[in-house]
């Protein structure tokens, strides 16, 4: 998926659902042990950068009102 496109895709609450439970599935994954004595591919660390950086341009948006 186009990175704009998930930007559009996780505005909404569904949205960011989605995109919270796959930040919790890759934070549990990255936790475990056997996975965190591997080194990282420097191409994975810059998609991973590049993935936070469209996140921080959302900083100065509105902070949602929903109660979860």
């Amino acid at each position: 998926m186009r990175p704009e496109r998930q930007h559009q895709n996780w505005r909404s609450e569904a949205g960011s659902r989605l995109w919270l439970s796959g930040l919790i599935v890759a934070m549990q994954h990255a936790g475990q042990p056997d996975v965190r004595r591997q080194p990282v591919a420097p191409d994975v660390l810059d998609e991973l950068r590049t993935q936070l950086a469209l996140t921080s341009s959302f900083r100065s948006s509105p902070i949602s009102t929903l109660r979860h």
